[in-house]
């Protein structure tokens, strides 16, 4: 796995985190905002690696 890849990867996970931890604090809204950062996140994640190089 590269840098970028670990960097994508550790924060969809940092959000999901969050997300959960807003979601049982009684921030249901806010948690449930912040969920869908999660696919986001992965799918720009993958549209890195379909970037040509140089």
């Amino acid at each position: 796995m590269r840098k970028r890849d670990l960097t994508v990867l550790l924060s969809a996970l940092l959000s999901f985190i969050l997300s959960v931890y807003l979601w049982f604090s009684g921030e249901k809204e806010m948690g449930q905002y912040v969920s869908i950062w999660v696919p986001t996140i992965l799918v720009y994640g993958i549209f890195l690696n379909t970037i040509p190089k140089k």
